[in-house]
């Protein structure tokens, strides 16, 4: 089989890479086993996680996720693809896969406690075997269990970010019971927020309602198909006049300053707030023990879906044929997209795409 090809991709070297100073170069992948699959590299999706890892200030910095492209190489030990697939990967390259690991063996690999979650990118293999690199690159080495068949229906560009930002709502959403009967709140609409949208929308929730800071989302939000939207910066008493409206909340939005209250103040009595954003140092408002005792209220926390959950999503939309909002740019514009990123400008996904 063929290996005359350069993984080669966008490195971050010092914390000014953030600052859309990433230059391109030649890397090394991850030593070889016969579990693992080549993947030349046809889009990747850019995601705010992509600037919290450029902007921290690492030796090196390596590249991003959400990868779709073809495989090239084929391990003796992969059942499940065949060189020319069309696969992808998330946000997760690795993790123990043993018998004995209670995560593993359940179907929960990205909290696996033996080794740990081997991220995408920027994660150190066991025994040596070198260091994991992304999408923003021509080609992508990762195990085949964290490699996925693309069903045909789900066009490349749009089916790149659902593989974490997608699979990061999805999952809560699903493991809430979000569906008809429910409604549901959907904090920040970016690139995590409209998926959670469209997603709650198919999955039947009786009402969807868009939250964020400002008014101006507001026509895109319902154009995703939410049933309502909240300002609130804008919308005098929104706490107050939407009170025990919803049963479940899935926040995306990763900042330490946000009214947690008066999201909580809007669950029903038994109600679920999900945290799925990350802020920067993993903190977020104190909350009050009364409004969790005086109405029941669960709060939690989620991370990227597992790859039974990957698999069912991919095709759930499919069959609900459901179309993210992305905009292509070519891989050479990766550092103005990361730059456009952090000024709030994607509407909603950016896609680096491969043109040669």
């Amino acid at each position: 089989m063929s290996t005359d090809y350069k993984f080669e991709g966008w490195l971050g070297k010092d914390k000014q890479c953030a600052q859309g100073q990433m230059e391109w170069g030649e890397f090394e992948p991850k030593t070889w086993e016969e579990h693992d699959v080549d993947i030349k590299v046809e889009c990747c999706g850019v995601c705010g996680s992509d600037v919290h890892t450029l902007s921290s200030g690492w030796e090196e910095t390596p590249y991003r996720h959400e990868i779709i492209g073809r495989a090239v190489r084929v391990g003796t030990e992969v059942e499940n693809i065949k060189v020319g697939d069309r696969v992808g990967v998330g946000a997760q390259a690795g993790s123990c896969l043993k018998a004995d690991c209670s995560e593993c063996s359940n179907g929960l690999e990205a909290y696996c406690m033996g080794i740990g979650s081997t991220n995408t990118y920027g994660s150190i293999y066991p025994n040596d075997m070198g260091k994991s690199y992304g999408g923003y690159s021509t080609y992508n080495r990762t195990h085949s269990h964290f490699v996925f068949k693309i069903p045909d229906g789900l066009e490349s560009a749009d089916a790149a970010p659902m593989l974490c930002a997608g699979a990061t709502v999805y999952s809560p959403l699903k493991q809430n019971g979000c569906g008809p009967g429910m409604k549901v709140g959907i904090v920040g609409v970016g690139g995590l927020g409209h998926f959670a949208v469209l997603f709650a929308k198919a999955l039947g929730a009786d009402e969807v309602v868009g939250i964020s800071r400002k008014a101006g989302k507001k026509g895109d939000v319902l154009r995703l198909g939410a049933d309502r939207y909240i300002a609130t910066d804008d919308d005098k008493d929104w706490a107050t006049s939407g009170a025990r409206s919803l049963d479940l909340i899935i926040s995306t939005v990763s900042s330490e300053d946000i009214p947690l209250d008066g999201y909580l103040g809007l669950l029903k009595v038994r109600g679920t707030y999900i945290q799925v954003g990350l802020p920067d140092g993993g903190k977020l408002p104190l909350v009050s023990a009364f409004l969790l005792i005086d109405n029941a209220i669960k709060i939690g926390g989620s991370a990227i879906g597992s790859p039974g959950e990957i698999e069912e999503m991919l095709q759930f939309a499919v069959d609900k044929n459901i179309k993210p909002w992305v905009e292509k740019r070519p891989m050479e514009d990766a550092n103005q997209a990361i730059v456009d990123l952090q000024a709030g400008k994607p509407r909603y996904r950016y896609v680096l795409v491969n043109e040669a």
